[in-house]
């Protein structure tokens, strides 16, 4: 199977726990905490997450996963599964639309595939390395995405998150309000792969956050990639646990050195 049958075998299991989250959701979710009081984990995490590993192990079994819920499966295949079940799981609980499934393969330790799933907001990211970025419509249609041609930091609007544990939020609080007055304005959606889809279609002009994690990002990351953003951390390199940054080549260096600054 080549890059664009893991491409295929990642949306269709994208598609099914989309499918099961938009469908099935209970009116009364159990709930439970990870690393916070407000770090919300839920039974329906679990379930799509079941959904999307039994679907592509039953396809490729020799494979490896790194699932956000689940853990990590050693395979032998040299392809990784990176699956986010439900990013976004705040606002899924609450009923907000901007919630996603994210699912990435990687081919020794690089990500070559990705799809990210919004279903109420009823479009889809999708990207090949090498090969594109795209935006699916809930009717199919695809349009290839690319990131924003703004030039200028002051005129750029810029998504943000913020951590589960209360100092973590303080934290990340008092360095946005040292940024805010650079940038146009900020939007927080609340799920990090769509912060990262909306720099690739540049319905955004960029995105920083500290605390996301490979899961959060691998499909999205590739998808802005693809569309032509430069996905780092604050210095420049591989995005990280600690921080990562997405804009375009454009807006980049400055985006970073005011992020450093803080």
């Amino acid at each position: 199977m080549g890059v664009t049958g893991l491409l295929d075998l990642a949306d269709e299991a994208a598609g099914i726990a989309a499918d099961f989250l938009l469908h099935r959701r209970p009116g009364d979710l159990q709930v439970e905490s990870k690393s916070s009081a407000t770090d919300a984990v839920t039974e329906m995490d679990r379930r799509s997450e079941s959904l999307i590993v039994e679907h592509l192990l039953n396809r490729r079994g020799d494979d490896g996963v790194l699932g956000e819920e689940g853990g990590e499966r050693r395979g032998s295949s040299g392809v990784r599964w990176v699956i986010d079940p439900l990013d976004g799981t705040v606002n899924y609980l609450y009923g907000l639309p901007m919630w996603a499934v994210s699912v990435a393969a990687e081919r020794d330790g690089e990500v070559v595939a990705g799809v990210v799933r919004a279903p109420m907001l009823g479009v889809s990211w999708l990207a090949e390395r090498g090969a594109g970025s795209w935006r699916r419509s809930a009717s199919g249609d695809l349009q290839r995405n690319a990131v924003t041609t703004a030039t200028d930091l002051a005129q750029a609007l810029v998504a943000t998150g913020f951590g589960y544990a209360a100092a973590d939020r303080v934290r990340q609080a008092e360095r946005l309000h040292r940024v805010i007055g650079s940038i146009r304005d900020i939007r927080r959606a609340g799920a990090a792969a769509i912060d990262l889809c909306w720099v690739a279609d540049a319905t955004v002009d960029g995105y920083f956050e500290e605390g996301t994690h490979h899961w959060d990002r691998a499909a999205a990351g590739l998808i802005a990639t693809e569309a032509g953003a430069v996905v780092s951390d604050a210095a420049g390199g591989p995005p990280t646990d600690e921080m990562t940054v997405a804009t375009s080549a454009a807006l980049a260096p400055a985006l970073r050195a005011m992020l450093a600054a803080t």
